[in-house]
């Protein structure tokens, strides 16, 4: 049965005759004509009693009557709320975060410019590693995820939003605080604490540490790079953080910064989807708010630093 058939059959019903039946449907007698025949067909009975004036129903039109209506309830209603998915109040949006500094500074603007357009939309947000947050667009759990490029993964699109270098940072009151560089076996002999495994920022570290060929001094891993430079701040070791987000704390006397010799390493952020994945209206409006987002950053960064 399809669903044009079923409201041809229920125009005439309602109708009592092919004629305004076809009318209400918007096609001709004949196109009418023939969709019930091709659905008595399929039934394998007669659904209408055809008279020179009227069309009456058979008792198997009887019993499909209702249920074709129902159906073409259930149809129209499915079809209304897709409708509001692509409207401009209704959606879903399930978001990821692998950036505890982002979820805390850019996060609630964005969200908050997101409500405006879908007031009634669901949203809802998770943390976690990039590692694990791959997982969930793969099962799909999630919708979009903030993740630490790259993604190895050829089911997982990316496109990057914020690139910063990676240097050491200490505290003003190390030793090395008044030197500009520092080498590889100079940073893995001092207290490190760094970010927890699982991260592509600590992999990327640890990577680097094994291709010079020394190992690292982990004191202490923590889930938040802000944890992490407040206990820079303290003097309790040296740590690994992108150069633009200490370049207030740097500002303010609080941190220091060290380029670390031989290294490449830059922390690259971008949004993850699952490749090939139909992409909402309101994911559509959440990817352009976060590239609006990071513009802004990179401009205010730039006034910031001319000050």
């Amino acid at each position: 049965m399809e669903i044009r058939q079923l409201r041809a059959f229920v125009a005439i019903a309602e109708t009592k005759t092919f004629t305004a039946g076809a009318r209400r449907v918007n096609v001709t007698q004949a196109a009418i004509s023939m969709q019930i025949r091709q659905l008595e067909e399929e039934v394998g009975l007669p659904l209408f009693t055809r008279t020179p004036r009227r069309a009456i129903l058979t008792e198997a039109g009887e019993r499909l009557l209702e249920r074709a209506r129902k159906i073409l309830r259930e149809h129209d209603a499915a079809l209304e709320e897709l409708a509001e998915l692509a409207g401009a109040e209704y959606g879903r949006l399930r978001i990821g975060s692998s950036s505890s500094s982002f979820a805390t500074e850019d996060l609630p603007e964005i969200l908050q410019e997101l409500k405006k357009k879908f007031p009634q939309a669901s949203i809802s947000v998770f943390s976690g590693t990039s590692e694990v947050l791959t997982e969930k667009l793969l099962n799909g759990e999630i919708d979009v995820a903030f993740v630490s490029l790259p993604i190895e993964n050829p089911n997982i699109q990316t496109e990057l939003l914020y690139s910063d270098e990676i240097v050491a940072i200490a505290s003003p009151l190390h030793p090395f605080a008044k030197r500009r560089v520092i080498s590889a076996a100079e940073l893995a002999n001092e207290p490190l604490i760094l970010g927890e495994k699982g991260g592509n920022t600590r992999r990327m570290i640890d990577e680097f540490f094994m291709q010079v060929g020394v190992k690292p001094n982990v004191i202490m891993e923590l889930s938040r790079q802000t944890a992490i430079n407040r206990m820079v701040e303290k003097n309790m070791g040296l740590g690994i953080a992108g150069l633009k987000s200490v370049a207030k704390e740097v500002a303010k006397g609080r941190l220091v910064t060290l380029f670390i010799e031989g290294s490449e390493m830059n922390w690259e952020l971008g949004l993850a989807q699952l490749r090939g994945s139909y992409s909402s209206p309101i994911a559509n409006e959440f990817k352009e708010l976060c590239k609006r987002v990071f513009v802004e950053k990179e401009k205010e960064l730039v006034a910031f630093e001319r000050e």
